[in-house]
């Protein structure tokens, strides 16, 4: 996953105007996170969001709008890896062959609808004038069963009181707020970005993984119900790894603090799955020794 665009798209919808435009400052924010954010010096100035709608679809096994799977002659780009049948049988209805492989195309189609919303995101708080955005919420769901996925990235636009704006103009983007972001603070780092990255790995199955996936042994031996089904368990870890390494290429010198992992997968039939996984976290840079925070002002006494 490439980082997000160093501009922001520039193509607000009127809508987003209107609403920027408004007057009153709007929040995000629980009541604690909100008092803690005071706490720091950090001013709230508006809710902001970014939203983006992207459509890819798969027309068959392997093959989707971004390319042709390796079943098909196409040429993989990223992790790949074949399996091989032990038994060294051929015929139409045995799958003589498998293959692991990374779906760049998916990745890509992704990050183009992630990178778009939080492009629209930071585009908003630096119409409000904001310094940073805390408290980020994102989240990926199909619209409907055609390929069709929105992308939405919301959050608390800030300023930093009494302090100097981005030098890049860009304001910095946390998914932290309140006592967590007091927290990073005070152990001496600053945000920088959400970091997020995803990894796509599909496998199509050869004959030993369909028949342990299916819960059979084969009929031609060299399978034992309840082994290890490895063909599978190497496209799950190596879904993980093209995450892990995918972010690692946006942090440079800095630290990923937070990191949160989620997987999925989509059965294919007959063995053959998708694995997915998404990587996110909070994007960090050291720029001062532990310095302990002040103790918090009651704001009401009570007598």
């Amino acid at each position: 996953m490439t980082d997000v665009p160093a501009d922001p798209p520039g193509d607000l919808p009127e809508a987003a105007d209107r609403r920027l435009a408004g007057g009153a400052f709007t929040s995000g924010l629980t009541v604690p996170d909100f008092a803690a954010c005071l706490q720091m010096g950090l001013e709230p100035v508006g809710f902001v969001q970014g939203y983006c709608v992207m459509q890819w679809q798969w027309y068959g096994m392997g093959m989707t709008m971004g390319g042709y799977g390796p079943q098909f002659g196409g040429t993989p780009r990223g992790y790949a890896e074949t399996w091989q049948c032990p038994h060294g049988f051929v015929s139409a209805e045995h799958r003589a062959w498998g293959q692991n492989y990374e779906q760049t195309w998916v990745e890509e189609a992704w990050t183009e609808g992630f990178t778009t919303a939080y492009g629209r995101l930071v585009e908003e708080a630096a119409a409000l004038g904001a310094h940073g955005v805390v408290g980020v919420l994102d989240t990926e769901q199909p619209l409907s069963d055609t390929g069709v996925r929105e992308f939405r990235v919301q959050g608390t636009a800030v300023r930093v009181v009494d302090g100097d704006p981005p030098a890049d103009g860009r304001p910095w983007t946390t998914y932290l707020a309140g006592q967590r972001l007091a927290k990073l603070i005070e152990a001496g780092f600053a945000p920088v970005a959400i970091a997020v990255a995803v990894a796509s790995v599909r496998v199509w199955a050869n004959c030993v993984t369909q028949y342990l996936t299916e819960g059979t042994s084969s009929m031609y031996g060299g399978t034992t119900p309840g082994a290890e089904i490895e063909q599978t368990v190497n496209a799950e870890l190596a879904a993980r790894e093209v995450a892990r390494r995918r972010i690692l290429g946006q942090l440079g010198h800095d630290s990923l603090h937070g990191a949160d992992m989620e997987t999925s997968q989509r059965e294919l039939g007959e063995g053959d799955v998708e694995f997915g996984c998404t990587l996110r976290g909070n994007r960090v840079r050291r720029f001062k020794a532990f310095d302990p925070m002040p103790a918090p002002r009651p704001t009401v006494r009570l007598l």
